[in-house]
């Protein structure tokens, strides 16, 4: 059973009602006057009837049509529209059908959509404001450090060979950082416009992954930290993905794990067999991440703590470059971590199909 009537059914009601109406009162009066009707009257008032019947629907049809819902089409037209993809023609609905059902249901439709759009309209927004405030607060940090050492040389410091060098060697650092800061973001943009370019070939993961630890390996003898991989995975596993991109993201998690692990600790990188995938995955036993962190780890300029993040190097962007390449190869990654204890990042990689 439909909710709402349609504009046919609207006009056959009222107009069966006009009529049982008009049917009623001639009974009436033929039992009040007793009114003899012949045959050819009966037949004239059939007739009639009829024809008063085809009139009244027709004025109403007309008039809901006109009226009414010529006016709810147009809302009907308008949010179907909107909801359309670009380019797709708006069919005419029919007056057979429930049209005031079907606006409802387009209204409620367009309001639940209209409603989510705005909240991430709004999540946008907020987002928008949090990453212009860090990338001028990273901006300024190595700008105003090399303000203050110039500053302090052309002040006089220049003569005193206690600082000159010390100086010029902290402004050419924060120099650096600047530059590197520049060049991620440069990155995230060549990323989120869709300008990187995936270079697929086949080749081993692991022999990836043991060249990039050797790379990175003065960095965990400062802090006494072993990196290595896990036994049981020194045969070769071929996937299929670009090799340079992936091995900044092996580099980042890497360094990402020798940046916060613990004094003597360790850094593992194991490989699992997916189906028609390969996880690759970077552990730690350092200092972990707190849960209510995990979501906006990804995050550009994203720092848990900020103060020691800072200290420890970095732009603050490296795990969301990591993430955007990852998804460029239409691949996931992940984090599972825990306070004290350590960290797990996980990717997939698509095997080869030899």
């Amino acid at each position: 059973m439909k909710k709402n009537p349609t504009p046919q059914q609207i006009a056959l009601a009222t107009t069966g009602l006009q009529i049982l109406a008009l049917v009623a009162c001639l009974i009436i009066a033929q039992f009040i006057f007793q009114i003899k009707l012949s045959d050819k009257l009966i037949l004239s008032i059939i007739v009639g009837i009829v024809l008063i019947f085809i009139f009244n629907y027709l004025i109403t049809i007309n008039a809901l049509k006109n009226f009414i819902y010529r006016k709810i089409k147009t809302i009907y037209k308008s949010i179907h529209n909107l909801k359309q993809p670009k380019g797709k023609v708006y069919s005419e609905i029919s007056m057979n059908e429930d049209i005031i059902g079907q606006v409802e249901e387009e209204v409620s439709g367009w309001t639940d959509d209209t409603n989510e759009e705005i909240l991430e309209l709004k999540k946008n927004e907020n987002f928008r404001k949090e990453f212009l405030g860090n990338v001028s607060h990273e901006l300024k940090t190595p700008v105003f450090a090399i303000q203050g050492y110039i500053q302090t040389l052309i002040d006089g410091g220049l003569d005193d060979q206690n600082i000159n060098l010390k100086y010029l060697i902290n402004a050419d650092k924060n120099i650096d950082r600047l530059i590197s800061i520049l060049d991620d973001l440069d990155v995230i943009s060549r990323h989120e416009s869709g300008q990187m370019v995936i270079n697929y070939e086949d080749f081993d993961i692991v022999e990836l992954a043991q060249e990039t630890i050797e790379l990175n390996i003065l960095k965990a003898k400062k802090r006494n930290i072993s990196v290595g991989i896990k036994k049981g995975f020194s045969n070769a596993i071929m996937v299929s993905a670009d090799r340079e991109k992936i091995q900044q993201v092996l580099t980042n998690l890497i360094i990402n794990s020798i940046k916060y692990g613990k004094e003597g600790g360790n850094t593992n990188i194991g490989f699992y067999d997916m189906h028609n995938n390969i996880l690759v995955e970077v552990s730690d036993n350092g200092i972990g991440i707190d849960k209510s962190a995990l979501p906006r780890l990804f995050e550009r300029f994203f720092r848990i703590d900020k103060s020691r993040s800072r200290d420890a190097g970095g732009t603050g962007l490296g795990l969301s470059i990591v993430k955007h390449i990852v998804e460029a190869h239409n691949q996931t990654i992940n984090v599972r971590s825990t306070l004290k204890v350590g960290s797990t990042f996980g990717f997939t990689l698509q095997k080869t199909n030899s």
